[in-house]
């Protein structure tokens, strides 16, 4: 429960999630994402609705220096630190996920085949947010023995491990499949299905032996596709593949931990939408880059996105989604002119638009 001030005086607020709240003794609130700044940056304003109709115009609370959002997660989950493991997570959005997460106040352990990125990533995260609530370890989570000493190394680093994000994944060349490398396509699906099954064995493994309850307390994300991304995105047959085989891992691994008994525990799809990495990039031609000015986000602000809602999770089966089919009608619709012209991310030759202090992979990938 959390108290803000308003222009009618101060009401008492009980979080249902980071965006909806209860106010007072039973009426229910959506607080809509568009927050606004003022005040020095200091207090964030936002119209409190119901079905639509505000009911606290202007609410204010002070969060310091943290992003409001932020300020909603802490507000409902106090000072416990979570236990968060994320594979992947050296670069890209895993990296930044692990980022969004220590701000959040949880402990990460974080893992990545290549231990020069994984080092480096660590450091960075140690360098920001302080050495004890960042751990990381070597991976490979195809091969069983390394994600089983992924999750050891988990459970010794964070005690209770409350978030489980399969994040790792490849993606193969965009050619013909019969014109694929066959130890490309065995790499691939190695990481992406093989992987994500032996890093959901591992974490029931661990949550199972935790404090049970009687609704999901812990909680495994896998990186499918969304029903519409698996029909619009046009991958590779050999990733597009895999990632619908996640969906359907996601919704039957749920059902058999319910019918088992096993309510504590919560399985869900986690669908980043477009995001400006390595698995999006390789391979894209100038037309399709140009469309990602529209549709496109840095992992940083998918990952700012993401995290309040993943930890607002409850239950299992959800699906969090960033990128929805009406919202990326509207980017396309009123983005045009970057398709055409160039704009944010990419110019109109397909180049990478380079902002002052920011370092770029020769694919146009920014560096951490």
């Amino acid at each position: 429960m959390m108290a803000m001030a308003t222009a009618a005086g101060t009401v008492q607020l009980i979080a249902l999630s980071p965006t909806r709240y209860q106010v007072g003794a039973g009426r229910d609130v959506c607080m809509r994402r568009s927050w606004s700044r003022r005040d020095h940056g200091h207090r964030w304003h936002k119209d409190w609705c119901t079905g639509g109709a505000p009911i606290l115009s202007h609410a204010k609370i002070r969060v310091g220096d943290r992003e409001g959002p932020k300020a909603l997660v802490r507000a409902e989950y106090g000072d416990e630190k979570k236990g968060v493991v994320i594979t992947g997570g050296t670069k890209g959005l895993g990296f930044s996920l692990a980022r969004e997460f220590l701000a959040a106040n949880a402990k990460v352990v974080i893992c990545g085949r290549n231990e020069d990125q994984l080092n480096a990533a660590i450091s960075s995260l140690q360098t920001e947010f302080g050495g004890s609530a960042i751990e990381g370890v070597r991976c490979d989570v195809s091969s069983a023995s390394d994600v089983a000493a992924l999750a050891s190394f988990a459970k010794e680093k964070l005690g209770t491990i409350h978030f489980w994000i399969n994040n790792a994944g490849e993606v193969t060349s965009k050619k013909l499949l019969a014109d694929v490398d066959a130890a490309e396509i065995v790499r691939v699906s190695g990481t992406n299905v093989v992987g994500s099954l032996l890093c959901c064995r591992e974490a029931i493994r661990l949550m199972r032996l935790q404090e049970p309850s009687s609704e999901s307390s812990y909680h495994i994300f896998n990186m499918g596709f969304s029903r519409w991304g698996a029909s619009f995105t046009k991958s590779a047959c050999t990733h597009k593949s895999t990632k619908v085989a996640l969906t359907q891992l996601t919704r039957s691994l749920s059902e058999e931990l319910q019918a088992a008994g096993l309510s504590s525990i919560g399985v869900h799809n986690l669908s980043p939408g477009m995001v400006l990495t390595d698995l999006l990039l390789k391979d894209s031609t100038p037309v399709a880059r140009r469309f990602f000015n529209t549709l496109a986000e840095e992992p940083e602000t998918v990952a700012k996105d993401l995290v309040p809602r993943i930890l607002g999770t409850r239950g299992t089966g959800q699906s969090i989604e960033c990128l929805s089919p009406a919202s990326a009608f509207f980017k396309v619709a009123f983005g045009f002119p970057q398709i055409i012209s160039g704009g944010r991310f990419f110019d109109k030759d397909g180049n990478r638009v380079m902002v002052s202090g920011n370092r770029y992979q020769e694919n146009g990938v920014k560096s951490i």
